[in-house]
């Protein structure tokens, strides 16, 4: 029994909501029976009838182009939405607590919090790897959960992967690998090792490489029985109608998807060359991600300020551990990529007291 003493007593006890699009799928003549509007919808586009609550057509498209089961395939509104129910499907408010291993996703602390459970902290190193006693420090835990970001956000890197197999083998709990960035990795993805770890879930996004955040559309693959508990306990209708067709409008231009993501990696890569010249950068680290994470010689809060005064947002990462004086740069246009390298080379040659040393 591979979730023996995982998932929470009170789920295994729960009963299902069975929503009308349970009892009957599809359509007919007459639609009498969820107490939609039959009249239709106020605005122009019909959006009168409940969505089909389990994703079928989306599920089967995404199946055939990751390589998996539909079976497999857990949907949710972005994967904030599956980290809430992992969490609140194992774990007991008050008793049980997850694993983070910051500086990471602030979100998994977040779902914590907001269902009374603690957080164990397992720190990175100073160059964002997991420690070398990671996974007997984990083996050792009770944790229901612990969330491995792979590339991780705000670092950009991968952990190794002997680690994170070695955890997959010894931690007592689910390993959920969150790979929301892992489409600017050549790195396979842990998709490709369901079978052999009952107890590991893979999160995945349409929001960075697809291009979607709007939609606000996640991914959760796991085992089938891991997926049953999800869908037992999520909202009946979760993605909405006009998520599910937009999203299966992407899943059918897929093919557009590599030349993307090659134009966003050559972006990181120019970046990535340009941002060591500038006299203000210390360091820039090494990312699998769509952004780059820049520790500044320098007040980084003064350089997210001067960027802003020129239109230009980033992310302001100085408060998170390990990352004393860094900003996280999203990869942009090449347009946006240069206006960036401009403003910061202007930061420092136009305004030089605008920002003073941070040693």
């Amino acid at each position: 029994m591979p979730y023996a003493g995982l998932i929470r007593p009170s789920v295994e006890r729960m009963q299902t909501y069975s929503s009308a699009r349970d009892e009957f799928e599809g359509m007919a003549p007459v639609m009498l029976d969820a107490n939609e509007n039959s009249l239709g919808s106020v605005g122009p586009d019909d959006f009168s009838r409940y969505p089909d609550p389990h994703q079928r057509a989306i599920k089967l498209e995404l199946a055939k182009l990751k390589g998996v089961a539909p079976g497999n395939i857990f949907l949710g509104n972005g994967s904030d939405e599956a980290i809430d129910l992992l969490v609140r499907l194992t774990c007991t408010p008050g008793q049980d607590s997850i694993v983070i291993c910051p500086p990471t996703y602030g979100m998994y602390e977040v779902a914590a919090n907001l269902n009374d459970v603690r957080v164990q902290r397992l720190p990175l190193t100073p160059d964002f790897h997991l420690p070398a006693d990671a996974a007997e420090t984990l083996a050792a835990s009770t944790a229901k959960l612990v969330f491995l970001c792979s590339p991780n956000n705000p670092t950009g890197n991968l952990f190794a992967q002997e680690t994170v197999e070695t955890i997959l083998r010894t931690f007592r709990g689910i390993v959920v690998v969150d790979e929301a960035y892992a489409d600017f990795s050549p790195a396979p993805s842990w998709t490709t090792r369901l079978p052999e770890f009952p107890r590991l879930v893979v999160l995945q996004t349409f929001s960075k490489a697809w291009g979607l955040a709007g939609l606000r559309l996640g991914v959760a693959y796991a085992a089938p029985e891991l997926i049953g508990y999800l869908n037992k306990i999520k909202p009946p209708y979760n993605i909405s109608t006009a998520t599910q067709q937009h999203a299966l409008a992407a899943l059918a231009a897929a093919p557009q998807l590599p030349e993307m993501q090659a134009e966003l990696l050559a972006g990181r890569e120019v970046l990535a060359s340009e941002l060591p010249r500038l006299a203000i950068v210390d360091h820039v680290f090494p990312s699998d991600a769509n952004f780059l994470l820049v520790r500044f010689n320098v007040d980084a809060t003064a350089v997210y300020d001067q960027l802003r005064a020129r239109g230009i947002v980033v992310r302001n990462r100085t408060t998170q551990p390990g990352c004393a004086g860094c900003l996280r740069l999203t990869v942009g246009t090449a347009a946006e990529n240069a206006v960036l390298l401009r403003a910061l080379t202007e930061i420092v040659t136009q305004s030089p007291n605008a920002v003073t040393s941070a040693h």
